[in-house]
């Protein structure tokens, strides 16, 4: 037999590579349309595994004799039923081992800068459009919004010999569950939150808003708090030497953070109407925006990770220059759509309220990131 499978890692090198891939998800088309893996280079189609079952020739007509063909489901095991199928015809085929529930799991990190201060990662985790940081100075590492696998974090500061020392979560998420208190348990660093986020909480954390700047490494890298309220009422962004600012939910490459996950999505859009004209207007147009997520694989840019200039993203995005309080208010709280799966449970357990299993965590993060409104 000729299938081959391949895992997360191996899939993402062969699109990172530049080159064509074709991409057959054999999964239902309501859960392809949904969520499914895409890339500039990649063309994507869905045949639903049992139309395979009827052997109908027309159903192999758009399938390709002359190209690889990447065979995708939810775990696995209807992909390679279709590439056995596939390979019996004659057609190049492979299949993702594990499927979606695999590349839900993976993470790529990518370096955004280096000088003789810092380095600065992006670590990207695909199929939820999540993004999370870490910055090294002089041996000592910040991570910034961990996600729940925190082996990708100790691995990468073990990788660059740097004890962490720093975690923070510019907000409580909805849309995935954060690593940061058990990353901080597992390496002793500290873990930083705004209070009002973390209201009836048994979890330990260092209050955000009692620090205006956070120091670390030999070089003392200055990581500058601005509360950005909007997204949450506690939502914080972290302005690293006046350069990079680590902007959680608040603004995107393509929008901004969604006001409507707490039932006061008006309240909420006039703190992101102040956030915006009083205190991102402050900031140069030069500075980098690191968002904690993005919609659109189109928003990772020609460095391979997803960032803009606040001057670009100023320029392109209507929303950031609707001055008038009453429209922008319209604009924020009338677009929203739906809302991320699960949100009130995975809320739940990143304030401590309740415990999942590893399994059933994996399960509630199934699907893709629903925190960005207003894309340009």
């Amino acid at each position: 037999m000729a299938v081959t499978k391949m895992n997360a890692k191996e899939l993402h090198e062969k699109i990172n590579s530049g080159k064509p891939v074709f991409i057959l998800d054999v999964r239902n088309p309501d859960e392809y349309n949904d969520w499914k893996i895409e890339g500039k280079n990649i063309q994507s189609i869905n045949i639903p595994y049992f139309d395979f079952l009827d052997e109908n020739e027309t159903t192999y007509k758009d399938l390709p004799k002359d190209t690889e063909i990447i065979v995708i489901c939810a775990k696995g095991g209807s992909a390679l039923m279709v590439a056995e199928l596939l390979d019996e015809k004659g057609y190049k085929v492979s299949y993702l081992e594990k499927g979606m529930l695999e590349w839900s799991q993976f993470y790529h990190p990518v370096t955004v800068v280096v000088d003789e201060n810092i380095k600065l990662f992006q670590i990207n985790r695909l199929a939820k459009g999540c993004l999370s940081y870490m910055v090294v100075s002089e041996g000592q590492a910040m991570v910034v919004d961990p996600n729940r696998h925190i082996e990708e974090y100790t691995n990468l500061a073990e990788k660059e010999n740097a004890k962490i020392v720093h975690i923070m979560d510019t907000h409580l998420h909805a849309d995935h569950i954060s690593g940061g208190r058990s990353l901080a348990d597992q390496t002793g660093a500290t873990y930083y939150i705004s209070s009002c986020e973390m209201q009836g909480t048994n979890i330990s954390f260092e209050p955000l808003e009692e620090h205006d700047e956070i120091h670390f490494g030999a070089v003392r890298v200055k990581i500058l708090t601005i509360p950005t309220p909007g997204h949450t009422p506690g939502s914080v962004s972290f302005l690293v030497n006046d350069q990079y600012l680590l902007s959680g939910d608040t603004i995107f490459v393509g929008g901004l953070g969604r006001p409507d996950l707490g039932g006061k999505a008006r309240e909420w859009a006039q703190s992101l109407y102040e956030t915006v004209f009083k205190k991102i207007a402050l900031l140069s147009d030069d500075i980098i925006v690191l968002p904690a997520h993005y919609a659109d694989i189109q928003e990772i840019n020609e460095n391979g990770y997803v960032g803009a200039t606040l001057g670009d993203i100023r320029r392109s995005n209507e929303i950031m220059r609707t001055e008038d309080r009453e429209q922008f208010t319209e604009m924020v709280a009338g677009t929203v759509g739906a809302t991320p799966p699960n949100y009130e449970e995975i809320i739940d357990i990143n304030r401590g309220v309740i415990k999942v299993s590893p399994d059933k965590a994996t399960e509630l993060e199934i699907g893709p990131n629903r925190c960005a409104i207003h894309h340009s």
